[in-house]
């Protein structure tokens, strides 16, 4: 259950902070709008593209999730054009 919702502002940059099951998470997406505040979503993106990222979900998930299955992480990890970004048109 959500608790609170609240805005913290670091170097000038807005970030959400949302509390559940007594932990609390920040907006990625915020936090990139420092980088690049008209498309913080590229910064997100280039960031979750990388192996490094991948890889330490992986640890994150292993950690976390009884259930993960490492043997498809492996193959989603290895395959080609494993991200894709679906644009809008605008």
């Amino acid at each position: 259950m959500t608790k609170k919702n609240e805005v913290i502002t670091v170097q000038g940059i807005a970030i959400s902070v949302v509390e559940h099951n007594k932990d609390d998470y920040v907006s990625l997406t915020d936090m990139a709008a420092f980088k690049n505040a008209t498309d913080p979503r590229q910064v997100v993106f280039n960031w979750m593209s990388t192996y490094y990222t991948i890889d330490f979900l992986a640890v994150w998930e292993q950690v976390n999730n009884p259930g993960f299955n490492r043997v498809g992480f492996h193959t989603v990890r290895n395959e080609p054009g494993r991200l894709l970004v679906l644009q809008k048109n605008v």
